[in-house]
C-alpha cells in the first residue's frame, strides 16, 4: 500500500458524501490508482449506500474520531489521534501510505505533516504551496499560509522547493522564481525581502527578482515566493477578486432577453474562462518539505476538487518531487 493515496473522509464542509464521490470519480477516471478512506467505516459504508456510490478498490482506515476547525491544531498530536486527519497521517508516515489528502483545519493539517509526518531533513519550515491560475499558464504561490513569520534563508529554501514541484509535477523545464514585493527594484521592500532577496540571487534556481502582485495574474513567473501572512493575503484578495468578477459578468448576461440571447452565443468561451481560471481545477495545496506528500485542499471543497487532488497526489508519487526536493537540500540546493 506503499502508493495508496490516503484521503481524510471526514475533513471540509462537505464530508464525508463529497470525498467518496470524488475518490470514485478519480478511481473510475485512473483505476490503477490505489484508494483509501480514513474514518469511520460504518459511517462511510452508510453514506456510499444511501447516495448509490461504489466503494469498489477503495480501502478504508478505521478512524473513529473527527478534528474539528475549531479544535485547537497542536491537538493532532495529543488528544485527537484517533481521528480520521491524524490517522492518515500516521498511516503515510508509516509507510502504510504514498500521499495524504484533507479538506480539515489547515493548522492542524500542519502540524501534523511536521511532527507526525515529518520533514525532509535540512528543510526549515513546511510550506503551502498553492497552483493558481494565470494568462500564461499556472504557477505557484508559496507559502501561502502557513508561516506567518519567516526569515530570510525561509523564503530562499521555499524558492527552491517550489522550483523543483514546477519542474517534476507541472513539466516546466526552468521555473522562474519570483519574491513578492512592492516593487520590482532590488532595493524595494522591508528587511525580510532585501535579506530574502540577498539569498535568492544566489541560489541554484532561477531567480528572477522581485514581482509585483499585479504581474502574477499575467505570467510574470513560474513560482511567487512570499511569507505564509502576505501569501495567505493575497490567495485569498485573488479569491475574492475572481468570484466578485464571475459573480459581475453573470449579472451582465442575465440582465434581460437580449444579454441572454448573448450570453448562449458565447457560453462555450465564458465555461473556458471559468475553467482556466479555477486553481481548483489543479487539485490542492502541497505542503512542500514534508517527508511525504501532504495535499491540503479548501474546506469547501465538491467533488472535483477531491478527484482533482486524487490525480494530483498521483502525479506527486510517480514523479518523485519529495525526492527531488530531498537531494536539492542535500546538496545545499538553495545556493550554488
Amino acid at each position: 500500500m506503499q502508493n495508496t493515496i490516503i484521503v481524510d473522509a471526514f475533513g471540509g464542509d462537505n464530508a464525508p458524501l463529497a470525498m467518496i464521490q470524488g475518490c470514485a470519480m478519480a478511481r473510475d477516471e485512473a483505476p490503477e490508482i490505489e484508494i483509501a478512506l480514513a474514518g469511520s467505516a460504518e459511517k462511510i459504508k452508510k453514506c456510499a449506500d444511501e447516495n448509490g456510490i461504489s466503494l469498489r478498490d477503495i480501502g478504508i482506515l478505521e478512524a473513529e474520531g473527527v478534528f474539528l476547525m475549531d479544535d485547537e491544531p497542536t491537538e493532532i498530536i495529543r488528544s485527537k489521534k484517533n481521528t480520521s486527519m491524524a490517522v492518515g497521517l500516521e498511516a503515510v508516515a508509516s509507510g502504510e501510505g504514498g500521499a495524504f489528502i484533507s479538506a480539515g483545519s489547515t493548522g492542524a493539517l500542519t502540524v501534523g505533516a511536521t511532527f507526525i509526518a515529518k520533514r525532509v531533513k535540512g528543510v526549515k519550515r513546511v510550506a503551502i504551496a498553492t497552483v493558481m491560475p494565470s494568462n500564461e499558464g499556472p504557477y505557484l504561490l508559496i507559502d501561502s499560509g502557513a508561516n506567518a513569520d519567516c526569515r530570510g534563508e525561509m523564503l530562499c529554501q521555499f524558492g527552491a522547493m517550489g522550483s523543483v514541484y514546477m519542474q517534476k509535477v507541472m513539466g516546466v523545464s526552468e521555473p522562474r522564481v519570483g519574491l513578492l514585493n512592492i516593487g520590482t527594484e532590488e532595493a524595494k521592500g522591508d528587511a525580510l525581502r532585501l535579506e530574502a532577496y540577498a539569498l535568492m540571487k544566489k541560489a541554484a534556481y532561477s531567480f528572477i527578482g522581485n514581482v509585483e502582485a499585479r504581474q502574477a495574474p499575467y505570467g510574470g513567473c513560474d513560482v511567487l515566493v512570499a511569507d505564509g501572512f502576505s501569501g495567505n493575503v493575497y490567495l485569498k484578495l485573488t479569491e475574492g477578486l475572481a468570484g466578485a468578477l464571475m459573480q459581475n459578468i453573470k449579472g451582465i448576461f442575465g440582465k434581460n432577453l437580449i444579454t441572454k440571447l448573448a450570453a448562449a452565443l458565447v457560453m462555450g468561451g465564458l465555461r473556458d474562462f471559468k475553467r482556466k481560471m479555477d486553481y481548483g481545477e489543479y487539485g490542492g495545496a502541497l505542503l512542500l518539505g514534508c517527508a511525504k506528500p501532504v495535499i491540503k485542499i479548501h474546506g469547501s471543497a465538491g467533488v472535483k476538487s477531491v478527484r482533482a487532488a486524487v490525480l494530483q497526489s498521483k502525479s506527486c508519487v510517480e514523479s518523485g518531487v519529495v525526492e527531488s526536493i530531498r537531494e536539492a537540500i542535500e546538496k545545499g540546493g538553495e545556493h550554488d
